[in-house]
């Protein structure tokens, strides 16, 4: 007998779902799907571990790493799974969360099951997380819930008084009961709807910098005034004074607005708009090096605002924003939805991709300007789990500003989340094109008793440069999510319309 413990692959798929309807005779309908196990394998591969005895499955643990304080100890299984979309994977999670294990009946002598609970806990000291917590089924509850509550029970399981095949056998791998969850999991009628949220703690935890230990993310927005400056040097210098100044309130973000840097237009004017532009664009690579030089040593997080990128192969120009992580990860958005001026005096064009990204203060998105005023794209990322949505922008106009503002604060309410926006001011004489700005930074939220009266967390003094600093507290998002007076994310009628990415990757 060869027994072997690996990594789950999806060519192992049909195998594993003849091994969970043996393991689950009386729970046919929770096989977990092709799509949902190609998606888990995909986003956390670590994390999905099989056992095969003679090259054949026996056992399986699925887990996911997620942000433990945004779930808290009273969930059930659909919201830590994100309703089976698994969104609430982190890469910077701080706890493994066991989602799923079953073992083949005929090899359940062989105690696999003991095998996976290793392999978890051997994970979870190798990733560095704070514990393994799983919500743990009660299936021989039923045998006794007409004398029994579940808290007896569980005490006699304790005691080895009554043994409960999952229960017993996670106290025996030095798991320990936080709290009984009710309604955990609806269709496992043996345990009554009940389940035991277990916890195994790494004693060889050690804690991360940078990692979100509560849910209060503080956000630092420039209110950026357009000036001239000699050269690239000096606009720097007004850069690092901001990102200096966010650095000593111990923001997690700041934020620069949309074309930030095209006070550097000013030599190119003998130039048209668009061989000008392509001129700035030569700096942009410069600009998002030092920018990522000043997010690490000045451990923040930097929205670079926007600025104009070209793929010279093809001619083409983008609108693009870089988030810098202070770890030195970069991310980008290409701008989605191109202005009619961009697109006439600049030939700009807009970018494919609609992703959320990953920091160490949660799942955020990342839009320009007139992508806001196009409700579909924030409701994709906030269907890919977004929890603050930034938005650089440039207006010229009061009205045109307007706009922005209106439709961030719709993107808000609509999509249970916070939005901050940023932009330029002042006047930019001998620029084409750059000439005035109109502009109020502000952090806008959803509009129910957690919140502000008037859905606006923060605001700037409108037309002057300055700086507007919130904190945001994604705990209230959770708990507008589910006991809001209304709740826009959940209640929407899928049966009748939906919002698609069509550009993303099949599951």
């Amino acid at each position: 007998m060869q027994i072997d413990i690996r990594k789950l692959a999806i060519a192992d798929y049909d195998e594993l779902k003849e091994t969970m309807q043996k393991a689950y005779p009386t729970m046919s309908e929770s096989i977990w799907s092709k799509k949902s196990i190609q998606k888990l394998i995909k986003i956390f591969p670590d994390g999905q571990i099989c056992i095969t005895v003679d090259d054949k499955i026996a056992a399986v643990c699925l887990s996911l790493k997620v942000q433990y304080e945004l779930f808290g100890d009273d969930h059930t299984y659909k919201e830590i799974t994100g309703n089976y979309t698994f969104n609430t994977h982190s890469e910077t999670g701080n706890v493994l969360y066991g989602i799923e294990i079953f073992v083949d009946p005929e090899f359940r002598e062989l105690r696999l099951a003991r095998r996976l609970y290793d392999a978890r806990k051997e994970l979870c000291e190798k990733l560095n997380l704070k514990s393994i917590i799983v919500g743990g089924r009660i299936p021989n509850y039923y045998l006794h819930s007409a004398d029994l509550s579940p808290r007896e029970y569980i005490q006699q399981v304790r005691k080895k008084e009554i043994y409960d095949p999952v229960l017993s056998f996670q106290l025996a791998n030095s798991f320990l009961p936080v709290r009984v969850l009710k309604n955990y999991l609806p269709e496992d009628s043996n345990s009554e709807e009940n389940a035991v949220l277990m916890q195994w703690n790494n004693i060889y935890y050690s804690k991360k910098p940078n990692t979100m230990q509560d849910s209060v993310i503080r956000l630092g927005l420039v209110q950026w005034q357009m000036r001239h400056f000699k050269d690239i040097d000096a606009f720097f210098e007004q850069v690092e004074f901001f990102v200096n100044v966010m650095a000593d309130y111990k923001s997690d973000f700041i934020m620069f607005p949309e074309f930030f840097n095209t006070p550097l237009l000013a030599p190119f004017n003998d130039l048209t708009e668009r061989e000008s532009m392509f001129k700035l664009a030569e700096m942009t690579e410069e600009i998002k090096i030092r920018l990522s030089q000043l997010a690490i040593s000045y451990n923040i997080n930097i929205i670079g605002g926007s600025m104009p990128f070209a793929d010279t192969e093809k001619d083409d120009l983008y609108n693009i924003s870089y988030l810098l992580h202070r770890d030195g990860k970069i991310d980008e958005h290409r701008k989605i939805h191109i202005t009619p001026n961009e697109k006439k005096f600049y030939g700009m064009k807009g970018g494919n991709e609609i992703k959320v990204i990953d920091t160490d203060c949660g799942k955020v998105g990342l839009v320009i300007c007139y992508d806001v005023e196009f409700p579909e794209l924030p409701r994709i990322l906030a269907d890919q789990g977004m929890k603050i949505l930034f938005v650089p922008y440039l207006t010229d106009t009061q009205n045109a500003y307007m706009r922005v503002r209106h439709c961030a604060a719709a993107r808000a309410i609509e999509n249970e989340c916070y939005v901050a926006i940023a932009g330029c001011v002042g006047n930019l004489p001998g620029v084409n094109n750059m000439d005035i700005q109109y502009g109020q930074a502000a952090v806008f939220t959803p509009s129910d008793f957690a919140f502000p009266s008037n859905a606006v967390k923060g605001e700037a003094t409108p037309n002057t440069e300055t700086t507007l600093i919130v904190d945001v507290d994604l705990n209230l998002l959770k708990e507008l999510h589910h006991y809001g007076a209304v709740r826009t994310m959940s209640d929407r009628r899928k049966d009748l319309y939906d919002t698609i990415n069509l550009n993303s990757e099949p599951e």
